[in-house]
């Protein structure tokens, strides 16, 4: 073999070889280019990798992140139309976009109106003057329970109050608007305000509104905005400081029925705000749940570990099912606000065994201890149950009908309520309405720690003494509080012989009011 040709040889091996790799890399980029992503994602899997399984009762800090498919333009503005559609003063609850909302929408005018959401303590106010004269502007006030619209913290944050949207997005008035909802920080001067200047179904942007403390109260936060988009408040403590929070303690079961053999116990740790508590009430409808007993406060704190739910106590004929009788909550599921809770199952004893069963007790009583990780001998909440098959969980006992009284028109109503409902420094707000009605200083300052509208529970009052209409005017020329006294001339001057219609104002106190009563 000629020299020539063995040199020749490895040349021709090597572009043999370069063809081959040529040619299966274009054949894998055309595969690529061809199968679709939804496949490629399946085949780029781990090995022994399965997709998740969603549990149905599973706490909100374990479902895994949904992801939605990009809305159409159709879809969103079938979603914005659906938000600022007037709702005749009532409050919607709808899940809308794979969002869970709580929505109130109307028209407002030159005379300017209030949104109130029932029992959250989240209310907007458009001052008379904002729209100009001649124009009506569609206004909506919206409660997001969806909890992947709120601010990514760091451990040295923590959510203290709801997300918040108003409506439209980006709209302005030439007045200020003054929007309101509840904290549960324990310093106001901690709690700073954030907004996002973008729409429901953007990526947020927070950003911090201002210095913290700067437009929050003892457990509000209120806002004048000069355009509407989305808020809320993050606790942030100086650098030395211990923060802190209030938090509830709520316990849910279903009904114990009659030869029942298991009952399951959830017990909420959310933050100390009304629409929190709406949130779990919400929460529990699916599933039959009651609230049971009051909610207790507790003392969080941020400097700490873990929350421990602990079993102390079960009555005779009854046992625990579950592995352990201490639970943990994570710190930061309580500290970020995700709302979470811990769950018990009981047994009664004598179903799997040769026990008569008639001989079982027909009631439950449990004990529970509750504390942050490391402070059991210095704070601790002490959680007590009790449920007998003897009460009557279908329906509510009947209640004697009140005798009629006078009903303050709606649209006055919560224009008075929004005026009287802020603290003055004077005194001169609500409590000063509530001394007139005849209140002792030990029930005003029960109505300030206990209703979520002091102002809504004093109208009410006075309602039930059949007040008219002209009584309340003198009684705010009295007070000295002439814009009160002035809306209701302006009602009185536009209605036929000076008294009120006979419309009465939509219910307040609901189901859920009694849960508000004991916050």
């Amino acid at each position: 073999m000629c020299p020539q040709e063995n040199s020749f040889q490895p040349l021709q091996f090597v572009l043999l070889v370069g063809v081959l790799v040529a040619s299966a890399l274009l054949l894998a980029q055309c595969l690529r280019w061809r199968c679709p992503r939804w496949l490629l994602r399946t085949c780029q899997k781990p090995d022994g990798q399965e997709d998740p399984v969603p549990q149905p009762t599973s706490l909100p800090e374990n479902e895994p992140s949904r992801q939605c498919p990009p809305a159409t333009l159709p879809e969103m503005a079938a979603f914005y139309r659906e938000l600022n559609t007037p709702t005749q003063g009532q409050t919607v609850i709808r899940q809308l976009m794979h969002k869970l909302l709580v929505f109130s929408a109307r028209e407002v005018d030159h005379r300017g109106g209030c949104l109130m959401l029932q029992d959250t303590g989240i209310s907007l106010l458009i001052p008379p003057g904002a729209v100009a004269v001649g124009r009506q502007e569609r206004v909506s006030l919206v409660l997001v329970w969806d909890l992947s619209d709120a601010p990514s913290l760091s451990r040295a944050q923590a959510l203290v109050s709801p997300v918040v949207a108003c409506g439209p997005h980006g709209a302005s008035f030439l007045k200020p608007c003054t929007l309101t909802f509840k904290h549960c920080a324990q310093q106001p001067s901690h709690a700073r305000t954030y907004s996002s200047n973008t729409t429901l179904l953007d990526a947020k942007a927070w950003r911090p509104l201002g210095r913290p403390g700067a437009y929050t109260s003892r457990d509000e936060c209120s806002i004048h905005l000069s355009h509407f988009s989305l808020y809320t408040c993050v606790l942030e403590a100086p650098a030395g400081r211990v923060a802190r929070k209030w938090l509830q303690l709520a316990v849910f079961c279903s009904p114990l029925a009659p030869g029942q053999s298991h009952l399951q116990l959830r017990v909420y740790f959310l933050n100390n705000t009304p629409c929190a508590l709406q949130w779990a009430l919400t929460n529990e409808q699916p599933h039959g749940g009651r609230l049971r007993g009051p909610c207790q406060l507790f003392d969080f704190t941020g400097a700490r570990g873990d929350q421990c739910l602990k079993l102390k106590y079960i009555s005779e004929g009854w046992e625990n099912v579950d592995d352990s009788s201490c639970q943990l909550i994570p710190h930061l599921h309580i500290w970020h606000g995700k709302c979470p809770f811990r769950s018990f199952c009981f047994r009664r004893k004598g179903i799997n065994e040769s026990e008569d069963c008639s001989a079982l007790t027909n009631e439950i009583i449990v004990t529970m201890h509750t504390f942050q990780d490391g402070l059991e001998t210095k704070y601790m909440e002490i959680l007590r149950f009790q449920a007998s098959e003897e009460e009557s969980w279908a329906a509510p006992p009947p209640v004697s009908q009140p005798p009629p009284c006078n009903r303050l028109p709606p649209e006055l109503f919560e224009q008075l309520q929004m005026l009287l409902e802020p603290n003055s420094i004077t005194g001169n707000d609500w409590r000063r309405l509530a001394s007139h009605l005849g209140l002792c200083g030990m029930k005003i300052r029960f109505l300030s720690c206990q209703r979520s509208s002091p102002a809504a529970a004093i109208l009410e009052l006075f309602e039930e003494q059949n007040g008219s209409l002209k009584e309340l005017h003198y009684l705010m020329t009295v007070m000295d509080r002439l814009d009160c006294a002035s809306a209701i001339q302006s009602y009185l001057s536009g209605t036929q012989g000076g008294s009120p219609g006979p419309a009465r104002r939509p219910a307040w106190d609901n189901q859920g009011l009694e849960l508000d009563e004991k916050l």
